[in-house]
């Protein structure tokens, strides 16, 4: 019965998805030859994984690998978030710049309701006074977009916040040190978050920072966060050098190339020196072996 009611429910999926991919393209603007790479990008992962299943079901018993797979199913319609439209041709257009700096700072709208996950609140409470009002400049100079882009689903429990008013930050000095480094691995650009293991109630960082082993789907298959610590698992084994060309390249020091979704053109920006107090930071974590 488990495997009728597994395959029942991945035909009925797909049944009735298919008929609403047309309409799903036009409303995204997107043209009906769009519906090829769609439909290949979300086939892909079944191709690459489904061996993979077959083997584990072979060693461990098809059951426990069917009810694995179930509880992933599961785990995907626990949310669906969609990136707003943040240009002024967005609902923002009508926030204060107060309004949207406590956004991005602390997850709040102007009404008082939550911005859910996956935005990296648990960082962006970090950021400094200045910055914050940098970006908010930035973001009032987009040229406006007229997009709605629809909202956000949760089917958990939200919070009533990430946490008490933040008031004020200052952020440390610029400058190559390991301090101005962790500030720019997390509040800025976040790399802790997703280089460490996640828990219950989000990254493990008081145990686990930046031990990696955090996985993300997509259509390039699967990649795993890195472990980022100074352990062998980690970064002991490369230069500077070699470093600098991943974070910026998303060069392996062999040439090969690493998988999305790390951002590596946005952090190709990065003057040297944001990028060797990074590195100085990364070289500062405690060693711990990769998790798992």
């Amino acid at each position: 019965p488990l495997v009728f009611a597994t395959t029942l429910t991945g035909i009925m999926g797909n049944s009735l998805v298919s008929p609403l991919i047309p309409d799903m393209l036009d409303s995204f603007g997107r043209s009906d030859a769009s519906a090829g790479p769609l439909v290949a990008a979300a086939s892909l992962p079944g191709i690459v994984l489904a061996p993979l299943i077959g083997i584990a079901a072979d060693r461990w018993g098809r059951r426990p690998i069917l009810t694995l797979c179930l509880g992933f199913f599961g785990f995907a319609g626990v949310f669906t978030a969609i990136a707003p439209n943040i240009t002024p041709g967005g609902a923002v257009a009508g926030w204060s710049d107060a309004d949207l700096a406590r956004a991005i700072r602390e997850g709040l709208r102007p009404d008082g309701s939550l911005i859910g996950p996956p935005m990296p609140y648990i960082m962006y409470r970090g950021l400094g006074d200045d910055d914050l009002a940098s970006i908010v400049m930035f973001l009032r100079s987009l040229p406006a977009v007229d997009n709605d882009p629809g909202k956000s689903t949760y089917n958990i429990p939200l919070p009533p916040a990430y946490g008490p008013p933040v008031t004020s930050v200052s952020a440390p000095a610029p400058g190559v040190t390991v301090e101005y480094g962790a500030y720019l691995a997390g509040p800025v650009a976040h790399c802790m978050e997703c280089h460490t293991p996640m828990g219950p109630q989000g990254p493990l960082l008081g145990t686990d920072l930046g031990r990696g082993g955090f996985e993300f789907h997509g259509p390039w298959g699967v990649s795993i966060a890195s472990n980022l610590t100074s352990h062998e698992d980690g970064l002991a084994g490369y230069s500077d050098d070699d470093l600098r060309r991943m974070i910026t390249q998303g060069l392996r020091p062999d040439g090969s190339p690493m998988l999305p979704p790390m951002p590596y053109p946005f952090l190709a920006g990065m003057t040297d020196d944001d990028l060797s107090a990074i590195i100085l930071y990364l070289r500062s974590l405690a060693p711990l072996p990769d998790a798992g």
